[in-house]
């Protein structure tokens, strides 16, 4: 079969259960696209080439005596390398734990295994999960659609990986926009659940972090080449977990099969200051009139009531106060680039705060945020899903950290203009799909952010299943 490397991860499970294919054709077709293409994009960082074998072999042995392990039935697929994998290091691209090998798996990894899938490999990431690039002790991820770009991150190496045709599933992480950040630039789609609907136990390395982990404002997620397949990717990994109490039992979550023409949908192209670049605007505005020709009820709103420069530095606060309590790495590529960060703005305000806070005022950021939260959902009430960007610009070319992009001409901050619109459904808690929708004149991709309600994440998932069926007509020189 031609092509393998660029099916979805639901194809490729249907193919090898029905026997069309065999889970070792679809490994060996994955490890030549990573042969012949990882030495420039440096997407994986550490490949289970011999062990993967192994189990793709065994896999197919299954198969013919009828047993089918789970969904993801001989699959490969990565992990971005924050979450641990029993028996296969665990680095969070950091030199110091390139020698850590975990005994257990996440939580995620080890349900994904369960359904039948393969770990290939793991990605990388921005060294600690520090930047919106993605530049660890491996060394630079480069960006599949043109190398000279940067993929994003933290998650750059999951994003690269998909696009690339290396996997068709990446497991990764999001405290503020890292898996939707890379999405958004490598034109993959991207899911951030409801905070806390997947267990996080594991997903962070054990030796740097110990129990002191980010516990909230941190999900998992999942970057992909279709709706289906972020779909698929949720079902398996949800639900409640005894080593992460925060989740809640499994949802009974009414899902409705609605028309496209039944959804009110808002939609905007600017937070407060943050104002998407012209072509993203473009793009949105030309989504929101193709729906609306489609029968939707759509209007450009955003809540009034909610301030996002305040928001902005809420987050910020909530970061500092957890890192704070973390051990302060003193890898130099690390400490340098926190130092070029504390240049200002809003985010690096609060989090300058947060560093400092006490248990009053750590309570009463606490306190803001629930608002922040409940601000959010007022506004939703009145729609099914709002639209917005991902990124107020399209991937940029490899440059230092903290350096202003330039946007239609204009200088924008650097950490602002990547986080500002990630950062607030972080804050929030709110399930986020990240849907691309074109690509800029240099051929570059652009996304959305599709924004739903709180526990209703399969909602929205089938909303955006609805939206891509219209995307293709969404260009700018038209």
């Amino acid at each position: 079969m031609s092509n393998l490397v660029f099916w979805e991860a639901h194809q490729l499970a249907k193919a090898i259960r029905d026997r069309q294919v065999s889970s070792l054709e679809v490994l060996e077709a994955h490890l030549q696209q990573i042969a012949t293409h990882n030495s420039n994009v440096n997407a994986i960082v550490t490949l289970d080439e011999e062990r993967a074998r192994q189990r793709a072999k065994v896999a197919d042995e299954a198969v013919a005596r009828g047993e089918i392990w789970g969904l993801l039935h001989g699959v490969p697929i990565t992990v971005k390398d924050c979450f641990e994998t029993a028996g296969l290091r665990t680095t969070c691209g950091y030199k110091k734990l390139f020698n850590y090998v975990p005994q257990q798996d996440a939580t995620a990894v080890a349900r994904l295994r369960a359904a039948g899938a393969i770990i290939l490999g793991k990605t990388n990431l921005s060294i600690l999960a520090s930047d919106i690039q993605t530049v660890s002790d491996f060394g630079r991820t480069n960006n599949p659609r043109d190398l000279s770009c940067t993929p994003g991150g933290s998650s750059g190496g999951s994003a690269a990986a998909v696009a690339a045709g290396f996997v068709p599933l990446d497991l990764c992480a999001d405290a503020g926009g890292s898996t939707r950040i890379p999405a958004h630039f490598c034109g993959v789609f991207g899911i951030k659940p409801t905070e806390h609907r997947v267990s996080m136990a594991g997903a962070w390395v054990t030796p740097l972090e110990g129990e002191a982990g980010l516990q909230y404002m941190y999900a998992a997620g999942a970057v992909t080449r279709s709706v289906a397949d972020l779909k698929l990717w949720l079902s398996i990994v949800e639900g409640e977990d005894e080593r992460w109490h925060y989740v809640p039992r499994a949802l009974k979550e009414a899902v409705e099969d609605r028309p496209l023409p039944t959804y009110r949908i808002a939609w905007t192209d600017t937070f407060d200051t943050i104002s998407a670049s012209l072509e993203t605007q473009t793009l949105i505005e030309k989504l929101a009139q193709t729906l609306v020709e489609q029968g939707c009820h759509v209007e450009k709103a955003s809540p009034s009531s909610f301030n996002f420069t305040t928001a902005w530095e809420n987050y910020g606060e909530l970061m500092g106060a957890w890192f704070a309590t973390r051990p302060i790495p003193t890898q130099p590529t690390f400490t340098n680039n926190l130092r070029k960060l504390i240049a200002g703005g809003p985010i690096i305000k609060g989090a300058h705060r947060g560093m400092r806070l006490n248990l009053k005022q750590y309570a009463a950021t606490l306190a803001r945020r629930a608002t922040f939260t409940q601000e959010m959902d007022k506004f939703l009430s009145q729609w099914d899903a709002w639209i917005c960007p991902v990124v107020a610009f399209p991937a940029f070319k490899h440059q230092p950290v903290a350096k202003p992009i330039d946007v239609d001409g204009k200088a924008m901050p650097y950490l602002l203009g990547g986080a500002a619109y990630t950062c607030i459904f972080t804050l929030t808690g709110h399930p986020v799909v990240v849907i691309p929708i074109g690509q800029t004149l240099q051929g570059l991709p652009i996304g959305i952010h599709l924004v739903g309600h709180r526990w209703q994440d399969y909602q929205l998932l089938n909303l955006a299943q609805k939206i891509t069926e219209v995307t293709g007509a969404i260009n700018l020189d038209k």
